[in-house]
């Protein structure tokens, strides 16, 4: 049987469109972009790309703050890397033991620890994970369906009255004031209109401090004009000037309270009655602040403060000082209210908005030591120490830490290193 060549393929016509009009293609009337368009698409490309340009490095600038904030923590789960490189099946008790105890150590708490250690054991019994690279992958697949199943609303609520209502409230020393600071300077380069309100009214210097943070922001704020005056009364008057003068967002500062403290609580109350009489629903956010440092044991701090005003979002502050990163997961699990911001630093800039993803490779190792295959002696490592250089330099092209961490000839010198003179491999294992 002849099968039909290409070229007469093309030249008979399709019996589908053999009936349709045909038409003539004239090049006198086809309209042609005059040079004006041209000048004016040039300046927008220019534009957009000089818009483009800062984008990029400001998220650059985000993921540098976040992946720095969380080192202490990342050290402490740097084991589990050491853990999986040698993994095998008949080990999996050993392994799982020790994974759970970097768990616990990290303050992720009894609770979560268990959920995914005993998930990860079902997984790797059934046959489903085979390698220690995928058990990696499982574990921080299971940390962040933890985060985003019950705290994905991460973004701030500010609805669509003016001004927009956010009440700061937590213990003694948290960083309330600070968090407020650095929350009012990232909203006004968003463009937002800001309205500080003292509402600590119990602390020495705290509305100076707070003045000291409009200064620094360039935001305007409301003070007590008179001593031992009620916090109530100082959030009522701040919202009603914000209404007045057309403010987008009041964010209100509170005293710091024990949770154990029933007065003090009940004074909290009566802070977000005044601010929703004069404009209802508010305020729009209530925000606990979590001083990062002290772990599992902001859980009952959380619970208090949810119970008595309703809490919509966690700051947690003083996170790059603690190695204590598991709580994050740890109280969206247990209240599965979600976190809104996390405090990296104390410049005006630290304060990030929370990403369940970011947070996830932040705390855990980059260097992928479970990559590692078990190779013979015979063969040679230099394809390998290749395809390893190729993959980490498509790993670069996603992820702009891993080139600031991991600069190309150090990875290459990893690589060689696992060689001898021969070009043969020194040892059963070697980076591929």
């Amino acid at each position: 049987m002849a099968f039909p060549t290409q070229l007469s393929l093309i030249s008979k016509p399709s019996p589908l469109f053999s009936n349709l009009p045909r038409t003539r293609f004239n090049p006198s009337t086809t309209a042609r972009p005059t040079a004006s368009r041209f000048k004016c698409l040039a300046s927008q490309t220019g534009f957009f790309t000089r818009l483009g340009r800062l984008i990029k490095e400001k998220a650059k600038s985000d993921v540098e703050k976040i992946f720095s904030g969380f080192s202490k923590t990342r050290d402490n789960l740097a084991v589990i890397d050491e853990l999986l490189l040698y993994w095998n099946l008949a080990d999996t008790d050993r392994v799982l033991d020790e994974l759970e105890e970097a768990l616990l150590v990290s303050d992720f708490g009894p609770r979560i620890t268990i959920k995914i250690v005993e998930s990860l054991r079902e997984d790797i019994l059934s046959g489903k994970l085979k390698s220690g690279s995928e058990i990696k992958d499982a574990l921080k697949k299971c940390v962040l369906d933890l985060l985003t199943k019950k705290g994905s609303k991460t973004e701030l609520r500010l609805g669509f009255r003016k001004p927009a209502v956010i009440m700061i409230v937590g213990v003694n020393g948290g960083g309330k004031t600070t968090s407020l600071g650095k929350l009012a300077y990232r909203l006004k380069n968003e463009g937002a209109k800001i309205l500080m309100a003292a509402g600590d009214t119990f602390r020495a210097a705290a509305s100076d401090q707070l003045e000291i943070w409009a200064e620094r922001t360039g935001c305007e704020i409301v003070v007590a004009e008179k001593e031992n005056a009620k916090a109530s009364s100082v959030l009522s008057q701040a919202v009603k000037r914000g209404k007045e003068q057309g403010f987008d967002i009041v964010l209100c500062d509170t005293s710091g309270r024990l949770h154990t403290n029933f007065s003090l609580m009940e004074e909290l109350i009566a802070c977000k009655k005044a601010v929703g009489k004069v404009i209802p629903g508010a305020p729009n956010e209530i925000l606990l602040v979590l001083d990062g440092n002290t772990g599992l044991n902001m859980l009952p701090q959380a619970r208090e403060f949810n119970e008595v005003v309703g809490i919509t979002g966690f700051v947690l502050t003083k996170l790059d000082g603690s190695a204590r990163g598991g709580c994050v997961v740890s109280v969206v699990d247990e209240l599965g209210i979600p976190v809104k911001f996390l405090g990296v630093g104390e410049g005006l800039e630290d304060l990030q908005p929370f990403d369940a993803e970011a947070f996830v490779n932040a705390i855990f190792p980059l260097r992928d030591a479970c990559c590692c295959k078990r190779l013979s002696h015979k063969s040679t490592c230099w394809p390998a120490s290749g395809i390893y250089i190729v993959q980490m330099c498509q790993k670069a092209s996603s992820s702009i830490v891993i080139m600031q961490n991991f600069p190309l000839y150090i990875i290459f010198l990893s690589c060689v290193l696992t060689c001898t003179d021969d070009n043969w491999c020194k040892g059963p294992w070697i980076l591929s």
